[in-house]
């Protein structure tokens, strides 16, 4: 036992500490309604991880029927990985497309864009962005209703 005490405490570098694998249980992440700033509708927003990894993070949001992000960009870009429902997102200047859960969508750095629900349906999906000196997103205006087109 004393032997396999000190090959363990050999094995780590001078000053480390073990380290454990960590859950986070879905109840225990509490989120919030995103803020009337940032979104037109009811979105629920709730972390999913920080910026542990090379300053990476990641939300889950719940938009209702007919709730949209604001115009915004990305530093690092962004990926939206689409877990349930169907929604739509557009980039500024392009047609409007539908995601639905399955897809993942891949918003390049610095590419104004929005995503949201459909007018009828709901759509959850995961953001997942890296942050450049600090900064993850850059916020513009609202989404139009025209623009939006429900």
């Amino acid at each position: 036992m004393r032997l396999t005490l000190l090959a363990a405490a050999l094995a780590l570098p001078l000053g480390a500490e073990a380290q454990e694998v960590e859950i986070t249980r879905h109840a225990d992440r509490a989120g919030q309604i995103g803020a009337a700033e940032t979104f037109t509708g009811t979105a629920y927003v709730a972390p999913v991880f920080g910026p542990q990894i090379s300053g990476v993070s990641a939300g889950e949001v719940t938009f209702l029927p007919g709730a949209r992000s604001a115009w915004h960009t990305h530093p690092a870009g962004q990926m939206l990985v689409i877990t349930k429902g169907t929604g739509w997102t557009q980039e500024r200047g392009q047609p409007k497309q539908t995601i639905r859960a399955g897809d993942v969508v891949w918003c390049p750095p610095d590419v104004e864009h929005w995503h949201g629900a459909t007018n009828s349906t709901s759509v959850t999906h995961y953001a997942i962005q890296g942050s450049v000196d600090g900064s993850a997103v850059s916020w513009g205006d609202h989404v139009s209703d025209e623009d939006y087109g429900g």
